[in-house]
C-alpha cells in the first residue's frame, strides 16, 4: 500500500511529478522558505494507555470530547468507529463495503458537525453524521488518500509523497499545494496528519517518528522520537506507527499503530501547547 516516492528525498525537483495529480496540473504549488537549519529533536513520555483492538489497522485517529474517532484500513476489513476514552467501551462501529480501503479522517465542525473519511485508491471520501454515526454522503477527488485534517478553511491531504494538497472541504477540489521540506531537502512518506495551532503533526510511514510541519511554509522544525512505546515481543506481533490524536484539555497526544495493543496518551517533551507562535 505504501510505495511512497522515495527518490524525491534525492531531488528537489522531483517532488511534484510524483505528485498524483500530476506536474502538468495548473494549481499553484507553495515551497516555503526552503529552510536548512536542522529540527529540534523531541521526544515522547507516556502518561497513560488504553487497549487497543489487534485488528485495527490504524489509518486515522481523533479526539472529540471524551470520544476516540478510528477509521482502519486493509480491503474487507476498513470500518468507521467511535469508543469512549474513559473506558475504551466501543460506542459504534460501521464497516465498510469491502471495496473500499479505509485512511485518514477530520471533522468539519458546524451547526451539524460532519466527519470526513478517505478512501486510498478508490477516489472516495465518505461523510459521516457522528450522533448516529452514519454515511451520509460521498465525495470524489483525484489521486491517493492517505491522511486527512482540517485547518478550519481547507481540508489537508497527505499521499505518502512530500507534497501536500489543501482542498475544498465541500467538493475536495485542490485549491493549492504544499510541499513539505527537511532542512531545504523534500520529506517524503508524509501519513497520518494531526493539525494543532499553525503546527501539522505527521506520522512518517514506515518510522517511529513524526514530522512537526509549520503549515505556513511547510518546513520540518521539529522531528517527534516516538520509538519505544511497544515491548519488544509486543512491537514482533504489530505494524507501523499510525494514528494521532490531540487533547487540547491536558495539551496531550494520543498515539498507536496498526495492530498495536495499546493506544497511548503521551506528553511531547519539547512540544509546549501554549507558547506563542
Amino acid at each position: 500500500m505504501r510505495d511512497g516516492c522515495l527518490a524525491l528525498a534525492l531531488s528537489l525537483f522531483s517532488a511534484v511529478g510524483c505528485s498524483p495529480a500530476g506536474s502538468g496540473s495548473s494549481i499553484p504549488e507553495e515551497t516555503g522558505a526552503q529552510a536548512s537549519r536542522q529540527p529540534e529533536l523531541w521526544r515522547v513520555e507516556v502518561l497513560d494507555r488504553r487497549p487497543h483492538d489487534l485488528e485495527a489497522y490504524t489509518q486515522g485517529l481523533l479526539w472529540r470530547e471524551g470520544v476516540v474517532y478510528e477509521s482502519t484500513g486493509s480491503y474487507g476489513s476498513s470500518s468507521m468507529r467511535a469508543w469512549r476514552w474513559s473506558d475504551g467501551e466501543e460506542l459504534a462501529r460501521v464497516d465498510l463495503d469491502r471495496r473500499l480501503f479505509g485512511e485518514g479522517i477530520a471533522i468539519l465542525p458546524g451547526v451539524e458537525e460532519r466527519l470526513v473519511q478517505l478512501t486510498w485508491r478508490r477516489g472516495e471520501a465518505l461523510v459521516w453524521s457522528l450522533d448516529p454515526l452514519r454515511e451520509r454522503r460521498r465525495i470524489r477527488y483525484s489521486g491517493e488518500g492517505w491522511g486527512l485534517a482540517y485547518d478550519g478553511s481547507d481540508l489537508i491531504m497527505s499521499d505518502g509523497t512530500p507534497v501536500l494538497t489543501l482542498r475544498d472541504p465541500l467538493t475536495l477540489e485542490v485549491r493549492r499545494r504544499l510541499r513539505v521540506t527537511n532542512q531545504g531537502m523534500p520529506l517524503p512518506d508524509l501519513n497520518e496528519l494531526e493539525l494543532v495551532g499553525d503546527r501539522l503533526f505527521a506520522n512518517l510511514y514506515g518510522s517511529d517518528e513524526i514530522a512537526v510541519i509549520e503549515l505556513t511554509t511547510g518546513t520540518v522544525t521539529a522531528i517527534v522520537d516516538a520509538s519505544g512505546l511497544l515491548t519488544e515481543e509486543e512491537a514482533a506481533a504489530a505494524d507501523v506507527l499510525n494514528g494521532i490524536a490531540y487533547r487540547p484539555g491536558p495539551g496531550t497526544f494520543l498515539l498507536t499503530g496498526k495492530y498495536w495493543p495499546w493506544v497511548f496518551e503521551v506528553r511531547i517533551v519539547g512540544y509546549d501547547p501554549d507558547a506563542p507562535r
